[in-house]
């Protein structure tokens, strides 16, 4: 079944560090919008959820004279390109399957073309989940990193979803064999 939870991911120091700098009620948000996705895509739920709940694991904070700048950020991030080193390291020291970790890399990688000359890329369905659910839930201006989650209701809401990815698993599984 799966190797690493999402409570396991959530719990580490890593993650408390980076996901919560870049917006936890945006990071679980976006996981569950990948779970809905998954489904209509025919993706592997556990690691829909987990390449979304990553997704921005690789923000830096871009301040002028002491305030966020949104423009400043747009103009020179790259944090989708640290997020897949971080996230693929993170996850391989948890225990993921390699082939696995690289997946979740590669949609986090992918999740934006912010960062990338003009010019259509091939996305499979895996990357196509992750970059709809974070688009699903975008605020204007980058406010969507900004939403406050307490500790207690983001844990509540990172085990429920770890109980939903195994019910679709399993459900999936049941499919397949008859």
């Amino acid at each position: 079944m799966r190797n690493v939870t999402l409570l396991e991911i959530y719990s580490h120091p890593v993650t408390q560090k980076y996901v919560k700098r870049s917006g936890l009620a945006h990071a679980i948000a976006t996981a569950y919008n990948a779970l809905k996705l998954s489904k209509k895509f025919d993706v592997n739920p556990d690691l829909a959820t987990k390449a979304a709940f990553l997704h921005d694991i690789g923000h830096y904070t871009w301040y002028k004279n002491g305030q966020w700048d949104f423009e400043l950020y747009k103009e020179n991030d790259i944090h989708a390109i640290k997020g897949a080193e971080r996230a693929h390291k993170l996850l391989v020291r948890l225990g993921e399957d390699p082939r696995k970790a690289k997946q979740v890399a590669l949609a986090i990688l992918l999740h934006t073309d912010s960062y990338l000359p003009d010019g259509q890329l091939e996305l499979n369905n895996l990357q196509k989940v992750v970059a709809l659910a974070d688009q699903l839930d975008e605020e204007p201006n980058g406010n969507h990193h900004y939403r406050k989650i307490s500790n207690d209701k983001a844990l509540q809401l990172i085990k429920h979803l770890d109980a939903l990815v195994d019910a679709q698993i399993e459900e999936h599984l049941y499919r397949k064999s008859v």
